[in-house]
């Protein structure tokens, strides 16, 4: 009779599990057309059904100049990703450490940190190249771009690095300076090797967020566009399935990214595995 009651389950749990099918074929469904419509073939439309299959699309999106400067864009997007991963994983450590110790002004500081997560991006976008055309200073992707998409990774870094942070064991930090450790070498030592997992999963976000980021980058890139303004563009002038090849790209991109940060979480617990089973043998 027990076993029977166990496995009884709720209505909630229907519910959910009705919600939760719906919302994978809301998020994987379009992303599976797409990937199957940018194999069409040469004759192939935007739409079903298929007119053969080939990867003559891809190759129409870098040798064919009627797609503007989607080459460029890309290799734009991808150093913007890069440095938004770099920066937002590296000042996020050292802003979450910081706020391990009280301090005085630590809220206001905070909540002033974490407020343009509230602010629209477009808006965002609209202040920085106004304040930028007040100071006089030239807009560019490397620079004004660079700082609206740090304006949206930054805030949601730090709340990652918190969570993780509340987490973490500060034991480990105190028995390595009792044994005579310089701050230095606690930091390269015990934090960052502990924080690890939780700093890949920041940099992970910095460099997502960043690479599909285009209301803050609208209005402050200036003269040179990233790659999510190209393929705006793109579905006002371009009737091909070269469309849905550069979103099978860059989703492809978003992809690897991902994959290597999981990777690279696996490695360092599998290390850590074998450095606490040697502890105790």
């Amino acid at each position: 009779m027990a076993q029977g009651n166990s496995t009884h389950r709720p209505p909630a749990f229907y519910f959910l599990a009705a919600f939760f099918a719906l919302f994978v074929i809301f998020l994987y469904g379009p992303m599976l057309m797409i990937f199957i419509l940018s194999f069409q073939g040469p004759t192939g439309g935007l739409t079903f059904p298929m007119r053969g299959v080939s990867t003559n699309w891809f190759h129409d999106l870098w040798t064919s100049s009627r797609y503007g400067d989607l080459g460029g864009a890309f290799r734009r997007s991808l150093v913007l990703g890069g440095l938004s991963l770099v920066i937002t994983a590296v000042v996020c450590l050292f802003a979450g450490l910081a706020f391990r110790r009280r301090f005085w002004g630590a809220g206001p500081i905070f909540y002033l940190a974490i407020i343009s997560l509230v602010v629209p991006g477009i808006l965002l976008g609209l202040g920085i190249s106004q304040l930028f055309q007040l100071l006089g200073f030239r807009l560019s992707w490397w620079f004004s771009g660079l700082g609206a998409h740090l304006s949206w990774t930054l805030p949601f870094g730090l709340l990652i690095m918190f969570a993780v942070l509340n987490r973490f064991d500060g034991s480990w930090e105190e028995a390595a300076r009792d044994a005579g450790a310089t701050p230095l070498q606690v930091l390269s030592y015990i934090t960052v090797p502990i924080l690890f997992p939780g700093l890949i999963a920041v940099a992970l976000f910095g460099f997502t967020l960043s690479y599909d980021e285009m209301p803050r980058s609208l209005l402050t890139v200036g003269g040179k566009n990233t790659l999510p303004i190209e393929i705006s563009n793109m579905t006002t002038n371009v009737t091909t399935p070269a469309l849905y090849a550069i979103g099978t790209v860059t989703s492809a991109v978003s992809f690897l990214v991902i994959a290597t940060a999981f990777i690279a979480i696996a490695v360092v617990q599998k290390r850590r595995a074998r450095a606490k089973q040697g502890m105790h043998e």
